[in-house]
């Protein structure tokens, strides 16, 4: 079933909808997450998503029920202690073997709760659970402490198909099929503002629904303590009018990272993403990342093939002006500004792996300069850039106003 269909919005519901709603931003306020440029809001009461509006209603009901039990216990209550209190009783109480009618009563309206609220369950389950023939598919891969966003439908002129690391771009006013899976413990994926969470379990895929109806930047979390740097394991949904969202597939699909020019700092970056520096313990970054177009096919580490678009760094812990500031240092240690990163640092430091104690290699303050910049090169086309005029939602002092 289509779940723009099923999961219509509905005009005001009154009282209850109002209180309803309420308790929703009252919980999304409570996942309000820090960033360090930023705070950005997130909240279950997003009614732009056709989920979030199946479980709203759905809620409704619950919430009113809850009201009407607690006036009904409450009015019962304050009843009988006014009315028999002991000043005003003095003869003995009268004694009588049970109420046959209080009891079917008090049994039978909640057996007729539990039922009405089962069968909305049930209703809203098979509403949500079942994939639309025509949702967009994405797969999220996640490992500690980063995600990687593959397209299976959208296959790379350059081979394999279009991925992006820690940023996820999907089309609004259609449902987004997201399958999700492990490559090392358990993590969750969760943009409250799109939808419900899933787990991600090693060696399982499971495939679920999220989806909006307004364009804009979304924040996304792990939801699973998953290690070190859980809280650091962030990611970013950037959602599209459906025209931007095919311009930036078809242009990913097409991409070949630019060939710098000759003696060049992208170009002596080039060489050291490709072939690391030997004579000090450098490693070579393409072992464990790719870019679409060049020999780096690297799959321990995020896809880093439209890196220079990208506007947050380190799985979302830096965003904007500060993830600019903060490349080198991450390139120069890695672990020492993200606890429990993998990468090796490049100045020398020590990391562990797997418990194991590992010494880095070495490159000059010139040399890991050289490394951003060819990053910094690597760029979709400006009409395929989905951070262009794009408003980060429930941004509270987010950078240009709002936008990206």
């Amino acid at each position: 079933m289509n779940t723009n269909q099923s999961g219509r919005a509905r005009g005001p519901g009154g009282g209850r909808a109002l209180f309803a709603r309420g308790a929703l931003l009252a919980a999304g306020a409570a996942l309000l997450t820090g960033c360090q440029e930023s705070s950005q809001l997130v909240t279950l009461g997003d009614m732009s998503s056709a989920f979030n509006r199946e479980i709203f209603w759905m809620s409704v009901w619950a919430i009113a029920f809850s009201i009407i039990i607690f006036i009904g216990v409450s009015y019962a209550l304050f009843a009988t202690v006014r009315r028999f209190r002991e000043e005003n009783n003095s003869a003995e109480p009268a004694q009588f073997h049970g109420n046959n009618r209080l009891e079917v009563v008090l049994v039978a309206v909640p057996v007729l709760i539990v039922i009405v609220l089962s069968v909305l369950t049930v209703r809203s389950m098979a509403r949500l659970n079942p994939t639309p023939e025509n949702a967009t598919s994405v797969t999220a891969l996640s490992r500690q402490f980063w995600w990687n966003f593959s397209y299976p439908t959208a296959t790379a002129a350059a081979g394999g198909v279009v991925t992006n690391g820690n940023e996820m771009v999907m089309p609004t006013r259609n449902p987004v099929a997201v399958t999700i899976t492990s490559g090392d413990v358990m993590h969750a994926f969760w943009a409250p503002n799109l939808g419900g969470q899933r787990n991600a379990t090693p060696g399982t895929e499971k495939t679920w629904q999220i989806d909006t109806d307004r364009p804009g930047a979304y924040q996304g979390n792990c939801s699973m303590l998953c290690g070190a740097s859980h809280a650091n394991m962030r990611f970013k949904v950037i959602a599209l009018e459906p025209e931007r969202y095919n311009a930036f597939l078809q242009a990913a699909a097409a991409y070949r990272a630019p060939t710098p020019e000759p003696g060049s700092a992208e170009e002596r970056g080039y060489t050291l993403f490709l072939q690391g520096k030997p004579s000090t313990g450098a490693l070579s970054c393409a072992a464990c990342h790719r870019v679409q177009g060049t020999p780096a096919n690297g799959a321990a580490g995020p896809d880093l093939s439209f890196f220079g678009t990208r506007r947050t760094l380190g799985a979302g812990m830096w965003e904007g002006e500060q993830a600019e500031e903060m490349l080198i240092p991450w390139l120069a240690n890695s672990p020492g500004v993200k606890p429990g990163s993998l990468m090796p640092p490049y100045n020398g430091a020590t990391y562990q792996v797997n418990g194991q104690v590992q010494k880095g290699g070495v490159l000059t303050e010139q040399e890991l300069s050289d490394i951003a910049a060819y990053l910094r090169s690597l760029r979709l086309p400006e009409e395929a850039d989905y951070w262009r005029d794009t408003p980060v939602i429930g941004s509270t002092e987010g950078p240009q106003g709002g936008t990206q």
